[in-house]
């Protein structure tokens, strides 16, 4: 099937690539003609683990090219996926102008038996939307319209496209559900499961994934924060709720909050849409209050803990959001970084892949090309990313690279005794940091023991 994907951003570059790897005619457009020039010459825009490859291989079989030009991206085009941006509005809702922008953009060129697809993540209604929108500008409601919401994770995309849970597809005729079962044959045929609904249906079922998924991140985070109060350990007691075949073992990993350009936007949205339609969605207008507000909790925490005087500097690990990815969109880095600005502290950055991007929001902080570099005479290093480098660090180097002795660990990448064995005190999501006795080598039994057998001891 010939396809047309309006938007090269993360999503339409990324589905559009994977549908080209499973036999279709794709052209990826985009009105940024510099960002095409660079997709041409295989300099991606974005940094996506497997994806430069699986591009590279379907541009030399001949199934994908770019282009800058609308017309002639669409033509003869059987099906025109929309996947533009949708900002967040200022009322938590989501800005849906370049969706609504593409529609009026393409319906002149679109050949009378095309079926819009739209990709980026909407609101209930949009699909309708889109089609009254191409059926004014045509004079007629010949062209369909569909919603297939797409379910990628930065760092992993090209999997979850290639190896999907499900594929969800919203259609309200039959002929277009038709049409997108064809271009999803090829999984359907290997298993996957299809879930064939209506227009808004579809819509729902992204915002409410998202919301549920950013409510897991949520609650462990606060069942983390009790385990602080009660002495437990949340690696061991998010394991124990994983382990239930109802929950799952995923997005049970206490951190900084969620960030990205998914969640955050995501759950605002979907509150906002809660409020239009009157069912307000309490549950998630309070994850996201306290999702910020655990960002800001976090950098006090620093200030507290590690008790530097002003002027002195601290080493931030980690700018992007998660790992494998360069997105900085809504990172802790960007609430935490300013915060300890303000105090009055020196700041000195490193992140391996994000560095780029996070130049656009970040002033005012010195930028290291190694974590070792960035922790030189600092006071104290904060891990805000899981990079796989940030795992493999070497704990003795690192103390003796830091003139201060303080370690947070806000991604839970080290064993506690560990650090303590190389004189750190060590401030970790979600588990007791070892007593100053047992940095010292004395576990708790030994210590009550020696109590036990000392002089006088009753």
């Amino acid at each position: 099937m010939q396809i047309t994907m309006i938007g090269a951003g993360y999503v339409g570059l990324t589905t559009g690539t994977c549908l080209a790897t499973i036999g279709h005619r794709v052209c990826c457009h985009d009105i940024d003609a510099a960002r095409i020039a660079r997709l041409e010459r295989f300099d991606l825009p974005l940094f996506e683990p497997g994806l430069e490859s699986v591009m590279c291989q379907a541009v030399e079989a001949g199934n994908l090219r770019f282009s800058a030009h609308l017309k002639e991206s669409l033509a003869g085009a059987d099906a025109v996926f929309i996947a533009v941006g949708t900002p967040s509005a200022p009322d938590g809702g989501i800005d849906l102008s370049h969706v609504l922008s593409a529609a009026r953009k393409i319906a002149p060129h679109l050949k009378r038996s095309a079926l819009v697809v739209v990709k980026s993540t909407v609101v209930a209604g949009t699909a309708r939307r889109v089609r009254e929108i191409i059926a004014r500008e045509r004079g007629a409601f010949d062209i369909r319209v569909a919603s297939n919401p797409e379910f990628l994770r930065e760092g992993s995309a090209v999997k979850d496209f290639m190896e999907p849970d499900r594929i969800v597809i919203g259609a309200d005729d039959t002929r277009s559900r038709n049409i997108m079962r064809s271009i999803y044959r090829h999984f359907s045929q290997a298993g996957v499961p299809i879930v064939a609904t209506t227009t808004s249906n579809a819509e729902l079922i992204k915002y409410a994934a998202n919301a549920f998924l950013a409510l897991k991140i949520g609650f462990v985070n606060e069942v983390a924060d009790l385990c602080e109060k009660a002495g437990g350990d949340i690696v061991d007691v998010a394991r124990g709720i994983g382990l239930d075949r109802r929950i799952g073992e995923s997005f049970l990993a206490p951190g900084p909050g969620f960030g990205g350009s998914c969640f955050p936007k995501d759950t605002r949205a979907f509150a906002a849409t809660g409020r239009q339609f009157g069912a307000p969605q309490k549950l998630i207008e309070t994850l996201v209050a306290r999702n910020e507000q655990r960002k800001t909790g976090l950098a006090r925490r620093i200030l507290k803990e590690a008790q530097l005087p002003p002027g002195s500097t601290v080493a931030v690990l980690g700018l992007a959001f998660k790992s494998n990815t360069d997105d900085v969109r809504e990172s802790a880095a960007l609430n935490i970084i300013p915060l300890l600005r303000d105090a009055g502290l020196q700041v000195t950055v490193h992140d391996p892949k994000a560095s780029m991007n996070a130049r656009r929001h970040i002033k005012d902080v010195k930028w290291a090309n190694c974590p070792y570099a960035a922790c030189d005479g600092a006071g104290a290093a904060v891990i805000l990313t899981e990079w796989d480098e940030y795992r493999k660090l070497d704990l003795a180097r690192l103390a003796r690279s830091l003139s201060g002795d303080a370690l947070f660990d806000y991604r839970n990448l080290f064993d506690p005794r560990s650090v303590a064995q190389q004189g750190l005190r060590y401030f970790c999501i979600g588990r007791m940091a070892p007593s100053a006795r047992q940095r010292a080598g004395v576990s708790s039994l030994d210590a009550w023991n020696q109590r036990v057998a000392a002089p006088g001891h009753a």
